[in-house]
């Protein structure tokens, strides 16, 4: 019978896991299931959450990639985030961290998603009581999530299996034993996956109730384009450090010649998607002025764009959020802005390191280290605020000088000690929260486990609406937002750079989420208050502001890790050390000191990761990644 097959290929490259409790907790693994499991409408739609259910948790500091690079950081001995482990060095072939490519350590089994999304292909069109036309579309999101799977593997391992059907029980043994396929080949079948999808695929979701994060044709066309900058990018795109790696036929797994091509490609299907996006009616999240309360200045105005884009849910810039996946908030959040109210279930430990911070735009919309106006060189300096710095900084308090003359999104993103903490539950700019957070004060050391191990905190990635009780935690939830808009126009802008160089066009879409965030153009920027005027002219150095851009603007969202493993700057940016202040120090004097929290190392071998070895073992026609 046609359900009767045994996959072999799960004992191949995959060890069978179930799948997350996300949209329902549906697993058809075996014959008796999968026997029913298309046999009328509301059993197929379980098995079509199953294919959404394997989407890996994005936001969860235990399994995401905000602690793979340096993003944030956490508390050593007693955090068990298997993904830290991996930024501390600890990745193995015996067991690997966030195996993704088998399931293990926090990796969700794609494998075993694939199949699963093969399944369903194969049978949904059995279904008696469905539409033809809602057929048609389950199937395009189903064929979109097994793209969305495959780039997920592509992206972290290089050549994969492509899996594109489900192998029958009459495979021989040579034919379960699959090989890993050109990065260039596993490009191509993702995309084409997509293109298939798109037509079919709603134009908006009009259920709002009980079908938001479903796939549309915004998200698969701006899924699109980051694929194609992704295998533009250098890490894929003619990346000679792999000249060596070949298969056993002796064909290269990567291409060794830069293709530019690839970055035209990027580009159109950016700008399609963009104007796609505007037509559904996606626009840069910007947050209004609040209706039956004082007035809200600029600057708040600006700091709360940049954090409502994120975590106000389903807001005008969100093209793809996932409501499977909810931020663990309380992680993010200083344990009290209230020194009234500490709460010890609210953790909070979860801190950018201090490179992080000074990876921030001063007030004038350029690099710290290059504005003529800006104090570098005594930033580490202590500081006392004024009147005038009220809404960024609690006048009259001693802080170090890095937290003053910042750009808005710095505020906006990051709390730290003395610094304005705007909303939770006070919405009045002459009375709101300040964190304090040297040690014996509100927000400050009380145990070894919960607190900041740097001095800041992810502030834009705590709901504005949420609150501290003395027993209580009470969290507005949001759903993961795993692409924006302005993702998207800097992915745009990048393309376009790469291709054809500075243009008014590039310029456009990096200005375009600049202003929203209170700067200037990065023509004005760079013209007058660099000491690099003109950067911004040449391709190499609008990459440099491009890339910089990127990681301030999507800062916590964790783009950055994969970033720079495609822009093949990991070996620079994560070989930096991770600091944070002297947080057991009582007076800001001894506070704002250095410590020294780990020498990070990155190697040449971690921009691809392991597979199992036990994987190795079995099938002898897959090859490891170098270096392991």
């Amino acid at each position: 019978m046609r359900f009767k097959k045994i996959y072999f290929i799960a004992l191949i490259i995959s060890v069978i896991s179930t799948s997350c409790n996300k949209y329902l907790d549906i697993v058809p693994d075996n014959v008796a299931t999968l026997e029913n499991a298309f046999t009328m409408r509301n059993q197929a739609e379980k098995y079509l959450f199953t294919c959404y259910s394997y989407m890996p948790s994005l936001s969860n500091p235990n399994s995401s990639t905000h602690l793979m690079g340096d993003e944030l950081w956490a508390v050593y001995p007693h955090n068990e985030s298997q993904p830290w482990r991996i930024a501390r060095g600890e990745q193995n072939i015996s067991n690997p961290i966030a195996n993704y490519w088998d399931g293990g350590l926090s990796g969700v089994d794609l494998y075993a998603a694939i199949r699963d999304c093969n399944i369903f292909l194969e049978n949904v069109d059995r279904v008696p009581d469905m539409q033809a036309d809602e057929k048609e579309r389950w199937k395009a999101e189903v064929k979109f999530l097994k793209a969305y799977y495959n780039f997920f593997l592509v992206n972290l391992y290089g050549p994969i299996p492509l899996v594109k059907v489900n192998m029958p029980i009459t495979a021989t043994l040579e034919e379960i034993r699959v090989k890993r396929q050109p990065v260039d080949e596993c490009f191509s079948y993702i995309e084409e996956l997509i293109n298939e999808a798109i037509p079919v695929l709603p134009y908006v979701i009009e259920n709002r109730s009980s079908e938001m994060g479903r796939i549309t044709q915004a998200i698969a066309m701006s899924f699109k384009a980051k694929v194609l900058t992704t295998a533009a990018s250098p890490l894929f795109n003619g990346n000679r450090d792999y000249a060596n790696f070949l298969n056993k036929e002796g064909v290269p797994y990567f291409n060794q010649t830069p293709d530019l091509e690839k970055w035209k490609k990027a580009a159109d299907a950016a700008k399609e998607a963009i104007n796609f996006c505007h037509q559904a009616g996606h626009i840069l999240y910007r947050y209004p002025q609040p209706l039956g309360q004082s007035a809200l200045s600029a600057s708040t105005l600006n700091q709360m764009s940049i954090r409502n884009a994120v975590a106000e849910r389903w807001n005008s810039e969100v093209i793809w959020a996932d409501p499977n996946n909810l931020p663990p908030q309380v992680q993010f959040t200083p344990r009290t802005w209230d020194p009234a109210k500490s709460h010890t279930s609210v953790t909070g430990r979860y801190g950018p390191p201090l490179k992080i911070v000074e990876l921030f735009y001063s007030k004038n919309g350029v690099p710290i280290n290059e504005d003529v106006t800006w104090n570098y060189a005594n930033r580490k300096q202590l500081r006392v605020a004024v009147a005038s710095e009220k809404n960024n900084i609690k006048t009259g308090y001693a802080t170090v000088g890095l937290n003053f003359d910042r750009e808005d999104r710095f505020y906006g993103s990051l709390g730290f000690d003395g610094g304005i903490w705007y909303g939770q539950g006070k919405l009045d700019e002459n009375d709101v929260w300040s964190i304090e957070g040297k040690m014996g004060q509100a927000a400050g050391i009380v145990n070894n486990q919960f607190y900041s191990p740097t001095g800041y905190w992810a502030k834009k990635l705590v709901n504005f609406q949420n609150t501290i009780e003395v027993a209580s935690y009470a969290s507005q939830w949001y759903p993961w937002p795993v692409m924006r808009l302005a993702d998207l126009y800097l992915l745009y802008a990048e393309a376009l750079n790469e291709f054809s160089g500075p243009s008014a066009d590039v310029y456009e879409y990096i200005n375009r989420v600049r202003v929203r965030s209170g700067l200037g153009t990065v023509q004005s920027s760079w013209t007058n208050f660099s000491r690099l005027p003109n950067k911004y002219a040449t391709q190499t150095g609008l990459r440099e502001i491009i890339q910089q851009e990127r990681s301030i603007e999507l800062m916590f969202e964790g783009h950055r890790y994969n970033d720079l493993r495609r822009w093949k700057t990991a070996l620079v940016e994560l070989n930096k050390p991770i600091k944070g202040w002297d947080l057991l120090q009582t007076d800001a004097a001894t506070y704002y000191r250095e410590k020294m929290l780990l020498d990070q190392t990155f190697r040449q071998a971690d921009y691809l990761w392991p597979i199992a070895e036990r994987n190795i073992i079995v099938n002898r026609n897959l090859d490891q990644n170098p270096g392991w």
